[in-house]
C-alpha cells in the first residue's frame, strides 16, 4: 500500500490525514504522562496538588479583601479553583506545545507523520491533568454547596473547556513553531505564561475592573472569556454577550494564524530541529 505525501492548505488542519495517523495520538500522549509523572512519589496527585496549593494561598491572601467588597458571589476557593483548572490548561499546554517540536526533533528528522500531532498531543497531557482535577472540584463544590445552574453546566462549561482548547492549540502550535526557528521562546514562554496570568482573571473577578478601555482589553482576552464562562454556571445572569464574541473571534483568529505560520514552517522542520 503507497502513501501519497500531499502539502495541506495554510490554513487546513488536514482531518484526513490527522485521522489515518490516529494512533499516534494515542503514542506520543500516553508517553509525555508517563514521562511527566515517572518516578514521582505522589504521581497523577501533582495534578490536582498545583491548582488546590494555588486555591489555598490565592484563598488566604486575597479571598478575605474580595469577598469583604462583595465582588465574589460564590465562595472563593470554588471562585478561584475554577479558574486554575482552565488556567491551567493553558499554561501547561502552550508550554508543553511551544517546546514539543524541539523536543522531538529525533522523530521528526526519521519519518513522516503529520506534524501538527507533536503540539496537538501535548494539549491532550493538559487534559488528561484537567480530569484530575475535577477529583478535587467536585467534593469543592458539595461542600461549599453551591447553587449550580443546569443550563450553565450543559452550556457554559463545555464552551468555556471548548474555548481554552482553541485558543491552547492557536498560540501553541504558533510558539511551536517560533521555538524552532528562534530558540529564544523557551526563555520567553514561561515569563509570558506568568505575564498573562495576572492580566486574565484567574484570580480576580471581570467585575474588579472599572475602567472602560481595560474592560475592552480584558474582553480581547479569549481565556478571559472562557474563566467567566465556566464560572457562568454559578449565576444566573448570562455571560455578557460582547466578551463571548470578542473573546472567540480572537481565539480563532489566534488558530488561524498558528495553523497558517505552522504549515508556512513546517517544511523545514527537519532542518532546523
Amino acid at each position: 500500500m503507497e502513501y501519497e505525501i500531499k502539502p495541506a492548505g495554510k490554513f487546513s488542519l488536514n482531518l484526513k490525514e490527522l485521522w489515518d495517523f490516529r494512533e499516534l495520538f494515542y503514542f506520543f500522549t500516553w508517553r509525555d504522562i508517563k514521562v511527566k509523572y515517572k518516578q514521582t512519589f505522589l504521581g497523577f496527585a501533582w495534578a490536582i496538588l498545583q491548582p488546590a496549593m494555588m486555591m489555598l494561598v490565592f484563598s488566604f491572601f486575597i479571598g478575605n479583601l474580595l469577598g469583604e467588597n462583595k465582588n465574589v458571589d460564590i465562595p472563593y476557593p470554588v471562585f478561584v479553583y475554577t479558574g486554575f483548572i482552565f488556567w491551567n490548561i493553558f499554561a501547561s499546554g502552550l508550554q508543553n506545545a511551544g517546546n514539543s517540536m524541539v523536543t522531538n526533533a529525533n522523530i521528526i528528522k526519521k519519518i513522516y507523520f503529520p506534524r501538527l500531532i507533536i503540539p496537538m498531543s501535548s494539549i491532550l497531557v493538559s487534559i488528561f491533568d484537567f480530569l484530575m482535577t475535577l477529583v478535587l472540584y467536585i467534593p469543592l463544590l458539595i461542600y461549599y454547596k453551591v447553587n449550580i445552574s443546569l443550563v450553565g453546566v450543559l452550556v457554559c462549561f463545555p464552551l468555556a473547556l471548548t474555548l481554552t482548547l482553541i485558543t491552547t492549540l492557536g498560540a501553541g502550535t504558533l510558539l511551536a513553531a517560533l521555538n524552532v526557528k528562534y530558540r529564544d521562546f523557551r526563555y520567553v514562554i514561561p515569563f509570558m505564561i506568568q505575564f498573562l496570568m495576572f492580566v486574565t482573571p484567574v484570580i480576580y473577578p471581570v467585575s474588579i475592573v472599572s475602567n472602560k478601555w481595560l474592560q475592552f482589553i480584558l474582553q480581547l482576552n479569549p481565556m478571559a472569556t472562557a474563566i467567566d464562562l465556566a464560572r457562568g454556571m454559578f449565576r444566573e445572569e448570562a455571560v455578557e454577550p460582547d466578551m463571548i464574541f470578542y473573546g472567540s473571534m480572537i481565539s480563532l483568529l489566534l488558530l488561524l494564524t498558528g495553523i497558517f505560520y505552522f504549515r508556512k514552517t513546517e517544511s523545514y522542520f527537519a532542518d532546523l530541529a
